[in-house]
């Protein structure tokens, strides 16, 4: 059963990241002292006296500015607040009432759906500052101060009273998180909107209009997923450590991290550079699944080995990463874009395989038996017996006479014949190699 979703609606510079990540209780929505820093819809589960709702942060709501970006983050809003069943008004308690909050407020009426009217800012819970927001006829305020968590609880009292579809967390359903990373401008937001085919990220020509990591769930064909747009990763040297970009690239390594299947988009104009190798040896190092998504193809002039040269390309830029899993694609025309979700579901299912003990012995044993383990310093390695210990990724322990003995390659060579008998394709696999006696060896 899907989430009712919950909006947080208001100027720019009111609190409202504050407070979605006081209430989601990690640093999910970039929080700096400046307006404008959310750009999008940003999404997290959430949970209060056992319901389970999803909290949308959005961009502040500029009347005045006229921009391209700034009409795109009231658009976004917008979206939020058609989609939402309650909606989480904020003002700035310690500035007083604007007029663009009675510009806020009368767009909000129209919607119909229940507000919540939140005066932030009162650190000192100054309760009687509240008091001219009920000029704005949208019931009695809710006085909080999110920097010191004061008053929330009552706020999620007053949510959860007017929710209409009433869910546990116990019946929320299981989803595959998706991070779309990659450089900036390769087209991460415009695939993201492909496959949810819906507007939902800020769009535009310029690189890095994405800053946040974006969670946004929806349902394909009967499977709910989160996926989760990022901004594009630059090379750490090209980017001011206190700059609000900073902060972004950090908020997409920790989507990776958070993610069950990774898309590492590729600009196929630019081809394959050090930073999308970069990128892939941290994906690697997280142990998550992967789908090389190469995007653009629609622009690249092509004859019938441009495919294959690319593919080579990719063996040789990615050799770290043989188990990837390459699709090339047009996230503007929609071409072949069909194919990532079933890939991502694959690549899933894959670092989520399970094999029986006695069949991956039999596929050791045979590789073994094909090629024994070189011998180091005058002794040689001997391995008693494998089992899977672990999934997402695929852990396997082999048991030796002395496990210090395992040279690179013929732990690469096990491998290769563990992925040769069963499909890990997309994903990675972990081989661990420890002490035992010798007995039982084969």
């Amino acid at each position: 059963m899907s989430k009712p979703l919950v909006a947080i609606v208001g100027r720019p510079n009111v609190g409202k990241s504050t407070f979605f990540n006081k209430v989601c209780g990690r640093k999910i929505s970039i929080v700096k002292d400046e307006p404008g820093v959310t750009r999008d819809r940003i999404y997290a589960d959430a949970e209060w006296c056992g319901k389970a709702f999803c909290l949308v942060d959005t961009g502040g709501l500029d009347f005045e500015d006229k921009g391209e970006i700034k009409s795109n983050i009231f658009e976004q809003a917008k979206i939020a607040i058609d989609l939402s069943e309650v909606i989480l008004f904020f003002v700035d308690g310690k500035a007083g009432l604007s007029s663009s909050d009675y510009s806020v407020a009368e767009l909000l009426r129209k919607s119909g759906k229940p507000i919540i009217l939140v005066v932030n800012k009162l650190d000192n819970y100054e309760v009687e500052k509240s008091y001219d927001f009920y000029a704005l006829q949208l019931g009695d305020p809710y006085p909080i101060s999110a920097e010191h968590s004061k008053g929330i609880g009552d706020v999620l009292d007053a949510v959860v009273e007017k929710l209409k579809t009433i869910v546990s967390p116990e019946e929320a359903t299981n989803t595959i998180k998706i991070a779309v990373v990659g450089k900036p401008n390769a087209g991460k937001s415009s695939l993201t909107n492909r496959l949810l085919n819906d507007k939902r990220m800020v769009v535009s020509s310029v690189a890095g209009t994405t800053r946040d990591a974006i969670d946004t769930p929806f349902t394909f064909d009967g499977q709910d997923y989160v996926i989760i747009d990022t901004a594009g990763m630059r090379k750490r040297s090209q980017i001011d450590e206190d700059s609000v970009e900073n902060y972004s690239v950090i908020r997409a390594l920790d989507a990776v991290r958070r993610a069950d299947v990774v898309l590492l988009v590729v600009d196929a104009l630019q081809g394959i550079t050090d930073q999308d190798q970069k990128i892939g040896e941290f994906i690697d190092k997280e142990g998550k699944p992967c789908v090389l998504v190469i995007n653009k193809w629609d622009t690249v002039q092509k004859d019938s080995y441009t495919m294959n040269k690319f593919n080579k390309e990719i063996e040789l830029d990615f050799a770290f990463m043989g188990y990837l899993k390459p699709i090339y694609i047009s996230a503007l025309t929609g071409q072949r874009v069909d194919s990532v979700l079933e890939t991502v579901n694959k690549v899933y299912e894959n670092s989520g395989r399970r094999i029986p003990m006695g069949v991956l012995n039999e596929i050791v044993g045979d590789a073994i038996q094909a090629s024994p383990p070189p011998s180091k310093s005058g002794r040689r390695l001997k391995i008693s017996y494998c089992t899977q210990v672990g999934e997402y990724p695929p852990k396997f322990v082999f048991y030796c006479n002395e496990a210090i003995l395992i040279q690179p390659s013929y732990s690469r060579y096990l491998e290769n014949k563990i992925r040769q008998a069963f499909d890990f394709e997309g994903t990675p696999i972990r081989l661990i190699f420890r002490d035992k006696s010798e007995k039982d060896e084969f």
